[in-house]
């Protein structure tokens, strides 16, 4: 998930309004720096009542420093949604059929970097990841790609089954908290780190990107892509992309990054989840969802039958919106609400 330059801006930043997600609701008031949360799921679908508790984070949550360079196995004190020490025997409670994903976040940040949070939209989109996986094997050794990424937790439950999974997004607080989740998760979700490449994608830049070079006055460099790397990307077949829609300056680098992607190598499907957040608008005078509208422009819409909508500009992507009773709910620390839409993405080089 990509916002302004997706880095830290030290004294500015805390100057900054800050936003919170609501999947933080339940994490400590007041925390400051980056913490631990602990998603919760098992290869069975939750039943109806998944979500019933507002939204509060239930799962057990770990409190840890606030530099993300150091937290690739970080010392670690156990909290509840009160802030107070949570015993080992209380974690043992889990039923032993659970996998956890454990992931890195902030519990608020400025615009610039909500990369560094969880949205509910990254957790829908996992959701489909995980069912996939459990009920398929469409997902099974394939090459992918996670656009602003921000956490990257889709990524590190597709690394679970994929062959090559890159992880991007832009900035170097975000890509570190990146590479921690994935050393966080290789051992107890049982993937290899070397399938989960965490990359540098500017949504502005041209396509390929800059090909790695050493350089260690830049510790940044390390996210530079290999040329091996940009072949791979270029023969990717899926792309995962939530939450990355809420301006339209920001739809418009999106669809760009997406276009040069999807027109280069294999033919690539994009499965992108997002929230519709809603505002009064002046231009309007009416409640409308932030930048949805706009979004909706750059595809024409296929229905169940296959038949397209009657577009007149004709872009150059073709979308289909996903039902999302058929994307059952695995992660048990969240609530879906009503705003969630799913969509299926594809590129349509050639509009009559």
């Amino acid at each position: 998930m990509e916002a302004g330059d997706g880095r830290g801006g030290g004294a500015e930043e805390e100057e900054e309004e800050q936003v919170m997600s609501e999947v933080h609701l339940g994490c400590p008031p007041r925390f400051s720096g980056l913490y631990v949360s602990r998603f919760s799921f098992s290869s069975r679908p939750l039943g109806p009542s998944a979500g019933s508790d507002g939204g509060e984070c239930s799962g057990v949550r770990e409190q840890v420093a606030a530099s993300s360079s150091s937290c690739g196995s970080p010392d670690a004190v156990t909290v509840d949604e009160d802030g107070d020490l949570v015993l080992d025997r209380r974690r043992r409670n889990r039923g032993r059929s659970d996998h956890v994903l454990t992931v890195q976040h902030g519990i608020t940040s400025s615009l610039r970097s909500v990369g560094l949070q969880v949205w509910k939209a990254a957790l829908l989109l996992t959701d489909f990841v995980l069912h996939k996986s459990f009920t398929s094997s469409e997902f099974n050794g394939v090459t992918a790609i996670e656009i602003g990424a921000g956490t990257g937790l889709v990524g590190l439950a597709l690394a679970r089954v994929a062959k090559k999974i890159f992880i991007t997004d832009r900035g170097s607080d975000i890509l570190d908290n990146c590479l921690a989740n994935v050393q966080l998760n290789s051992s107890m979700l049982k993937f290899d780190e070397a399938k989960a490449c965490v990359r540098e994608l500017d949504w502005k830049m041209s396509w390929p990107p800059p090909v790695f070079k050493c350089d260690s006055s830049d510790p940044s460099s390390k996210y530079l892509w290999y040329t091996s790397e940009i072949e791979a990307a270029e023969k990717a077949t899926t792309l995962f992309a939530a939450d990355v829609i809420y301006s339209d300056d920001l739809t418009d680098l999106f669809f760009s990054i997406a276009k040069k992607l999807m027109s280069h190598g294999a033919e690539k499907v994009l499965y992108l989840t997002l929230e519709k957040r809603y505002n009064f608008s002046m231009d309007e005078l009416d409640v409308v969802a932030n930048g949805y509208k706009h979004f909706r422009s750059f595809f024409t819409v296929q229905d169940e039958s296959g038949a397209l909508d009657d577009n007149s500009c004709r872009p150059d992507f073709v979308g289909e919106q996903m039902d999302l009773a058929e994307v059952p709910q695995y992660i048990r620390e969240y609530d879906r609400g009503k705003d969630l839409e799913m969509w299926k993405i594809m590129y349509n080089p050639n509009p009559e």
